[in-house]
């Protein structure tokens, strides 16, 4: 990911293309950023959490307009390209030294799934620690359910964003099998029993849900591109 070719014209064309280069600290500050970006997504949802639209608004305080969420916004940011957020100008110099490369953490479905992932485990692991509230087996299986399906969300948005919506789509299918399974575990008549754990399932469903929503929206785009690019095969 160091290495960047240029947009605009070399002084020579046979010159070796520029490189980003960034220390440890140069990552640790960026990787903070990257943080810092879901610690805001998940304070505007927060706030947002009786709200009907309450991703679409949080989307927009984030900044991010439909583009954001769309396979092609994705696929744009694909490559050398993907390093800049914004295309440079070919009449003007390019600042390496200020140069922020494009990660994944910047991908607006990575945000939101780990900061609605992280709030669930928040809450969670404050309540499941004490046996009396939550049963340690619902307590294990939960909190796996949640790592997997986090794993299989953010495998997923990596390859959206490298392009390859058929795995992506697949990948977003094993996440919502997880998702799934976690909305099964805090539902039925178990839950009922422990009034705490009821309470979670009350404030843990609609985000469960939430996630859903997102995951399916980008399955649809991913399913549209491959169609066009079917059509434009044939």
């Amino acid at each position: 990911m160091n290495d960047f070719n240029a947009d605009g014209p070399a002084e020579n064309e046979w010159e070796e293309p520029a490189e980003l280069t960034w220390n440890e600290f140069d990552w640790e500050h960026y990787l903070r950023e990257q943080d810092a970006a879901i610690a805001r997504y998940l304070s505007f949802y927060e706030k947002l959490k009786g709200h009907p639209e309450r991703i679409d608004e949080t989307a927009h305080l984030m900044g991010w307009d439909e583009g954001d969420w769309s396979t092609e916004h994705e696929g744009e940011t694909t490559g050398s390209a993907s390093l800049s957020e914004e295309p440079m100008p070919e009449d003007e110099p390019v600042d390496y030294d200020n140069l922020e490369p494009y990660t994944l953490h910047k991908n607006p479905v990575f945000i939101a799934t780990k900061a609605i992932y992280l709030g669930l485990r928040r809450t969670w692991e404050g309540l499941a620690v004490d046996p009396a509230k939550v049963p340690q087996p619902v307590a294990l299986a939960f909190q796996s359910a949640l790592h997997r399906g986090e794993e299989q969300a953010c495998l997923a948005i990596q390859a959206l964003d490298l392009g390859d919506y058929a795995m992506a789509v697949s990948l977003f299918k094993r996440a919502l099998h997880e998702l799934n399974a976690s909305l099964a575990l805090i539902d039925g008549a178990g839950p009922m029993r422990h009034p705490a754990l009821a309470a979670f399932r009350d404030d843990a469903w609609p985000r469960l849900f939430d996630l859903r929503e997102i995951w399916l929206r980008i399955i649809n785009e991913c399913r549209d591109e491959l169609a066009r690019h079917i059509d434009e095969e044939n």
